[in-house]
């Protein structure tokens, strides 16, 4: 399974562009703070990721504002350059 639940904020977001195919696409960072408790410890997470939005979901989001928090699901990839992960934003849930 590859499934990814997250709480994030657009820290970066690149100009929508269109697919060969004609579908809206959209680049974006983000950035991710929680604590989570691995071995009995709590640890502060905080990370940048790469991510793409296909679809409505890129129209939506290029109206997302930037540095608000909200909740998306998803899953991962490789990026076009096949280096590194890249994360696909499927759906959007409520602000948090």
């Amino acid at each position: 399974m590859n499934r990814v639940l997250l709480s994030a904020q657009i820290i970066e977001r690149k100009a929508l562009r269109y697919t060969p195919a004609g579908l809206p696409a959209l680049d974006l960072v983000l950035q991710h703070e929680s604590e989570v408790t691995e071995a009995q410890q709590n640890r502060k997470v905080k990370l940048d990721i790469k991510a793409v939005a296909l679809g409505p979901m890129a129209e939506k989001l290029n109206r997302q504002e930037a540095g608000v928090t909200f909740g998306l699901a998803g899953f991962l990839g490789a990026p076009r350059t096949g280096r590194g992960v890249l994360l696909h934003i499927t759906e959007l849930n409520d602000i948090v």
